[in-house]
This record gives structure tokens, C-alpha cells and sequence, in this order.
């Protein structure tokens, strides 16, 4: 691997007007991240979508600086950097046709971790809010202790459902719609700090990058992304978290949503949601549970070791692993056993037919008791 390879991939990313379709696209066409920056001009022209503008902020080059700065300010502050082709890359934003090409994290979490919420909701949370968002987190750590819960760092529910993680011990990450040499809003920065042991800080913005209105729109995606489900707790009718709604829902997850009174201003977008099925109700973390299809481990029936026989090599993966952590989702499984989703799926079915597993909500299995 070459040594100046990091750079091109931040650069990638850095390219003015490269969005991360477009900077994929580069990529499929070129061959390979630096081939992109050694095509001329001219072959730039012919990729579609890519005009003569484009073509000549691609082949102008002045974004490498830049990008050999933030590869030094990465490796000197201990940065992690994922590329959508490194195999490192989160399975559930690889999934995801617009996800990040290239991101940045900070602290100790595991990105890949087999359960992944995200819980966001209105900056002017309610004292109700505030309480119920504790309550859920905190009920759902006492069954799942390394469950990961994912927030924007912003005022209201979003700080309460990070606070909420670290007093219950669960890891934590909050997606930045910044750089990582700002903290926003500052007063968050001690949980910012706190988070880093056990969880820690994303973002998609190069470390210079200042707090913008459109750049915390933008982090949504990969709030909705990198989760399994997305939980909404309070929201006007038009909260941003209306937003990560809608594109959690684009990414065929699971969005649930608290109801509140009606007229109460921030329930009514979570009302709306759920009057217009775009949301599960939930009240309390049994409904997640329930909706989501995970089990404590505690509840699982002992599986017979007779279950074992008579199987596959993937299939006896699947359920030693299943037998383990009690339920997975499919993309879980996929990770563990190395295998494309697309051949899983057919395992899967047939292990279902056959009476060994039973599929919940949330594209979650289990061993049948």
C-alpha cells in the first residue's frame, strides 16, 4: 500500500463540488482512489456526470495541501479514518449509496457492534422528554450492556440520550456536523470528552470545518446510517429529526417514535409519524425490544446440542453464533461468518424453512425454542 495513499483518500472527500456519489463514481471510472488524481482533464470530461468544471477542480490539484495538512493533524491526534473501501468500513454505512466516502473517528467504540440505535429529537425537550429518553436508554442497558447508542451532540434530547448511555455504561458516539478541532455547542464538550473512553466522536468534515446549519442536515445521514433503528423522542413538525426520519426510512430502517399529547408542539412530528405509519409507537424499551426483535439473553431457551447436527458449515456458524448473542441481524451475521448478504439470505431462508430459526422485525434472527 502506498504511503501516500491516506492522503488521496482524504482528498477525495476535500475535491470542491464531489459529493460522495460523484467521488465514488470518480473512483469506479479512474480504477483506483489515486488514479483519479493522475487522469487528465480531458479523460475527466467523459465520465458522465462529470462536467468541465468539475474536470478542472479534479485535475487543479490545489486540495492536496489541504489534505496533507488534515493526514497530519489525523495521525498526530490519533484520529481513526474510514474509506468506503477499506474493509474496516461500518457494514451498515457501506449499505448506504450516499454514506461518507471518506470519515474521521475519535475514541474507542465498535462501529460494526451487533445492536446500533440512534436517538435523536427536538433541541426544546420536555422535562417528560428528558425523563422518558433516560428511562428507555436505561431500560434497555440493563438487557443489553454493549448496546450502541448514537446521537448528534446538539441541544434537548440529543444530549440527554448521550448522558443517558454513559450513566447507564453503554458506549456512546455523537455525530459531528463539524470538524473535530471544534466542539458544538461547547458547553457538551465535558460529554464530549467523557464519551471518548467509551464510545467517542464522527464526522465527515475535515478538522478546519466550522458548525454550519447545512453541515448538521447533512451529518443526519449517517446518524440514520450506521444504526440499526432510529428512535425519535420529541419533534416539532418540522424538527431536523423529521429529517433523519425520512432518511433512515430511504435506507429501509426502522424508525419508531414516542407519541405525546395532541397539540403538544414537540410531539407533533412524532405524531405525525406515527399517524402516518412512517413510525412504530413506542412508550417504554419493551416496544423497541419487541419491534426491533432482540431478546435478552437471559430469556433465550437452551438450545438442544442435537440442534447442531446434520448442518451446513455456515449453518452451524449461524447457529453457535445465534446460540451466543441470542439474536442478530442479518448484517450482523454477515460479518461474522464473512459472507455477502445476498448468499446469507439464501442460508438463511432455508435454516428457516427447515424450523431451526425464526426471523423478527428488524430483519433480526433467532434459534426457534
Amino acid at each position: 500500500m502506498s504511503t501516500t495513499q491516506p492522503v488521496y483518500k482524504l482528498a477525495l472527500g476535500m475535491i470542491p463540488g464531489v459529493g460522495d456519489i460523484t467521488a465514488r463514481k470518480l473512483v469506479s471510472y479512474a480504477g483506483s482512489v489515486e488514479s483519479v488524481f493522475t487522469e487528465s482533464y480531458r479523460n475527466l470530461t467523459k465520465i458522465p456526470g462529470v462536467g468541465a468544471a468539475l474536470a478542472k477542480a479534479v485535475a487543479g490539484h490545489e486540495y492536496l495541501d489541504a489534505a496533507a495538512k488534515e493526514a497530519e493533524f489525523v495521525e498526530k491526534n490519533g484520529i481513526k479514518v474510514f474509506f468506503y473501501l477499506d474493509d474496516d468500513y461500518p457494514m451498515r454505512l457501506r449499505q448506504c449509496e450516499d454514506s461518507p466516502v471518506t470519515f474521521y473517528f475519535r475514541g474507542h467504540a465498535d462501529l460494526d457492534a451487533p445492536m446500533i440505535l440512534s436517538v435523536v429529537g427536538t433541541r426544546h425537550a420536555t422535562q417528560h422528554g428528558r425523563e422518558l429518553c433516560q428511562k428507555i436508554v436505561a431500560g434497555l442497558a440493563e438487557h443489553f450492556p454493549g448496546l450502541l447508542i448514537v446521537s448528534g451532540l446538539a441541544y434537548g434530547i440529543d444530549i440527554f440520550a448521550h448522558k443517558a448511555a454513559l450513566e447507564a455504561g453503554l458506549p456512546t458516539i455523537a455525530v459531528l456536523g463539524h470538524g473535530l478541532k471544534t466542539i458544538y455547542p461547547s458547553v457538551h464538550a465535558g460529554v464530549a470528552r467523557a464519551m471518548l473512553a467509551n464510545g467517542g466522536q464522527l464526522t465527515d468534515f475535515s478538522s478546519t470545518t466550522l458548525p454550519e446549519r447545512n453541515n448538521f442536515i447533512r451529518r443526519n445521514r449517517i446518524i440514520a446510517g450506521i444504526s440499526d433503528a432510529t428512535l425519535i423522542v420529541e419533534s416539532g413538525i418540522k424538527g431536523g429529526a423529521l429529517i433523519t426520519a425520512d432518511i433512515a426510512s430511504s435506507y429501509n430502517r426502522d424508525v419508531m417514535a414516542v407519541p405525546g399529547r395532541p397539540g403538544d408542539e414537540w410531539s407533533a412530528g412524532c405524531n405525525a409519524l406515527i399517524r402516518c405509519n412512517k413510525a412504530f409507537l413506542v412508550e417504554k424499551c419493551a416496544d423497541i425490544e419487541y419491534f426491533l426483535g432482540w431478546k435478552p439473553a437471559t430469556l433465550i431457551a437452551p438450545v438442544q446440542q442435537t440442534l447442531f447436527t446434520g448442518l451446513t458449515d455456515n449453518e452451524k456458524k449461524i447457529c453457535e453464533a445465534l446460540k451466543t448473542e441470542g439474536g442478530l441481524t442479518m448484517d450482523a451475521l454477515a460479518r461474522l461468518l464473512d459472507l455477502p448478504v445476498y448468499k446469507l439470505s439464501t442460508v438463511l431462508l432455508q435454516m428457516e424453512l427447515a424450523g431451526l430459526i425464526t426471523p423478527y422485525p428488524g430483519s433480526v434472527y433467532r434459534l426457534r425454542s
